[in-house]
């Protein structure tokens, strides 16, 4: 477990993390941050008001996200491997060519 320094809205913290998901933690900050502050421009708010409302929208967001299926990797994986053969193919009719 390392311990890192994040800054929100300005702020530094320290939080806990385990080293192989320090990655993956200063990028949920980074995002984070962004909304907080998006947020708090369009309001004004601050404080725990608009931690409120960031963590609500984030919220929704994600519920809307997970209703709609969410991300279709096994669909993604058939149409990256269906792309893949196309390009194979395509690139084997080209050295025919020379």
């Amino acid at each position: 477990m390392e311990t890192l320094e994040i800054t929100l809205l300005g702020r530094e913290y320290r939080v806990a993390c385990p080293a192989e998901e320090r990655e993956g933690l200063l990028s949920a900050v980074r995002f984070l941050d962004e909304k907080l502050n998006d947020l708090a421009g369009k309001t004004n708010s601050a404080g725990e008001k608009l931690v409120m409302m960031t963590a609500l929208n984030i919220t929704h967001e994600y519920l809307q996200y997970q209703r709609a299926g969410g991300f279709d990797m096994p669909g993604m994986k058939r149409r990256i491997d269906s792309v893949n053969e196309r390009l194979g193919e395509i690139l084997g009719q080209q050295e025919k060519l020379f």
